[in-house]
């Protein structure tokens, strides 16, 4: 099997969020959508997790499809049961009734057992002196790595 790095980041979720805690989770795939990831069809600009009933999911996250098959077409932004613990479900349902929480996803990769795995934080929105914030301590660290 190549050694092929997937690794997909939502670079927005770190900008508009303050990520608080982080879950690595497995989610519930088609063959062709994991075939698509692999081949790096996958963009997360606009995903998000939300509670269906008991199972968390993530949506609008973009796989695109795979190859030219018209028999094996999946919807390229249909909702995706994402997996984990019932006790790690049950601590963000609590978590994500407080005001401004919410649930986002930060990066999909491909675990070394094959499995495409999504990195999710529990985050809260920024404000808009905070995003500032974020620009300058973005600049001067960039500041730092030229003169080095």
């Amino acid at each position: 099997m190549a050694s092929t790095t997937i690794d997909v980041k939502n670079k927005r979720a770190g900008f508009e969020y303050h990520l608080l805690d982080t879950y690595v989770c497995g989610m519930v795939l088609m063959g062709s959508e994991i075939k698509s990831i692999r081949a790096g069809g996958a963009t997360m600009g606009d995903a998000f997790c939300t509670f269906l009933g008991h199972d968390l999911v993530v949506r609008n996250m973009q796989i695109n499809p795979y190859g030219s098959n018209p028999h094996f077409v999946h919807d390229p932004k249909r909702d995706r049961k994402l997996l984990l613990h019932s006790k790690e479900l049950e601590k963000l349902k609590k978590k994500i009734r407080d005001v401004g929480m919410t649930i986002v996803p930060t990066r999909l990769f491909i675990a070394s057992n094959g499995f495409a795995k999504l990195e999710i934080a529990l985050a809260k929105g920024k404000k808009t002196y905070d995003k500032r914030e974020s620009l300058k301590e973005k600049d001067v660290q960039r500041d730092i790595d030229r003169e080095r």
